[in-house]
Formats: structure tokens, C-alpha cells, sequence
């Protein structure tokens, strides 16, 4: 056993100074990495920025429409949120061919379908 851990030993004494010196190294490739990232990044912005500058002024023109809309239905969706106790037990709202849209009610069935049997749902 002596002869087999004398010369592990040793090893161990040499590849020590030899993987310090490799550490500088790394850091240097991740320092590498990040000014790369940020490169990217830097051009990415620059390509995206004409295009958020379009979003932007077409959001200033939409604001005064946006605004009558608010005034104007916030009341209605309101009334509606408190008629409506939990939003799960419809189906998504229809559009019928006259333009009217109807939000139909679950079945007793359908809601029953949707909760499995130990009553707990994975997520």
C-alpha cells in the first residue's frame, strides 16, 4: 500500500501547481464569453431599435383611441367581471354569424370531465 500512495503523493504535488496555473486561463475564456455576449447584444439593440422607434410612435397615435375605448367600456367589462364569479366554468366566447358574442356556461358534465378523479391536477 506504502508503495502505491508514495508515488500518488508526488503526482499530486506536481499536477497542483500545474492546474493552479490553469485557472487565469479560464477566467480568461469566460471574460471572452461575456464581451461576446454583450457584443451581441450591442447589435441586436441596434437592429431592433429602428422597429421599437415604429412601435413607439404607432402607440402615440393608438393612445387617443385607446383612451375613448377605456372610458367607454370599463364600466360594461366591469359590471361584467362582477356578475362573473369564476371565469373557468365557461367556454371561450363565440362569435354567432349576426355579430353577436355569447360566453356559454359549462355543463355540470364538462366541468366534472376537467378535474381529474384524486382531485388534484398536475402541473
Amino acid at each position: 500500500m506504502k508503495r502505491i500512495a508514495a508515488p500518488l503523493v508526488a503526482l499530486s504535488l506536481i499536477a497542483a501547481p500545474l492546474a493552479a496555473q490553469d485557472a487565469p486561463a479560464e477566467e480568461d475564456g469566460f471574460n471572452l464569453m461575456e464581451e461576446g455576449a454583450r457584443l451581441f447584444l450591442r447589435g441586436l439593440m441596434s437592429e431592433v431599435e429602428p422597429a421599437l422607434k415604429d412601435l413607439e410612435g404607432m402607440a402615440q397615435e393608438m393612445k387617443p383611441f385607446l383612451d375613448d375605448f377605456a372610458a367607454e367600456m370599463g364600466p360594461a367589462l366591469k359590471d361584467l367581471m362582477g356578475q362573473v364569479q369564476d371565469w373557468s366554468a365557461y367556454h371561450p366566447p363565440e362569435m354567432l354569424p349576426n355579430g353577436d358574442i355569447i360566453l356559454r356556461k359549462k355543463t355540470e358534465q364538462e366541468l366534472a370531465d376537467e378535474i381529474p378523479e384524486g382531485g388534484e391536477i398536475e402541473l
